[in-house]
């Protein structure tokens, strides 16, 4: 991932509350056999500290080349909005003078996998993935052989990702002026389609962020 220095993700902190507040759920690409596109899972995750905790469907594909224990990666991006050309002209008089570009957050992942197949070592990522989740409860309650869930764990592989590297970018033109970020956070907030009110949002934060 390309990511210019006013684009970098600013400290660790920054985006894991991003991931808290905009919910877990990413892409993990798994290089499948040599020649072949890699295999890519949407799923939601769990992360704690250094690691990411997953559960697939026993039949899912991609569970074989997890075993092998090559590096993967987990793609998650939010916030995201396209930015048309004469919101970003440098002169009101002559809109056809910008250039559109998109906006963005990302995190990458680097993991190493191990896969877990014992039944209890699945319930405890089921209970994780509950916890995180779903921490009001209303759930029933898990553990091996306990209906509904018990019945479940069968089919049910869990996956551990120890995280090797991570990489983070908050694409908002932070390299533009502050009357030029606030000019578009306006259009962002008048127009309010789709991601157009996160990717504001992350905009205004960014740019208080680095007025500090």
């Amino acid at each position: 991932m390309l990511i210019h220095p006013y684009d970098s993700g600013q400290s660790e902190e920054e985006w894991r509350r991003w991931l808290a507040e905009g919910g877990k759920f990413g892409t993990l690409a798994v290089s499948a056999a040599p020649g072949e596109s890699p295999i890519m899972v949407p799923t939601h995750f769990v992360l704690q500290n250094d690691k990411i905790l997953i559960h697939l469907h026993n039949a899912n594909g991609v569970i074989p080349y997890l075993r092998t224990g090559a590096k993967v990666s987990l793609s998650v991006i939010g916030d995201y909005a396209y930015i048309p050309s004469q919101w970003r002209a440098k002169d009101d008089a002559n809109p056809q003078d910008g250039v559109p570009t998109s906006y963005y957050a990302a995190v990458n992942f680097e993991c190493l996998p191990t896969v877990i197949d014992d039944a209890e070592g699945i319930v405890e990522i089921l209970k994780a993935t509950m916890v995180d989740f779903q921490p009001e409860g209303g759930h029933a309650e898990l553990g091996v052989g306990l209906m509904p869930y018990g019945i479940m764990v069968s089919i049910i592989t869990g996956v551990e990702l120890q995280i090797t590297r991570v990489d983070s970018k908050f694409k908002y033109d932070d390299h533009k002026t502050v009357e030029f970020r606030e000019r578009i956070i306006e259009n962002l907030m008048k127009r309010a389609q789709g991601n157009d009110m996160g990717a504001a949002a992350q905009q205004r934060r960014r740019l208080e962020q680095n007025a500090k």
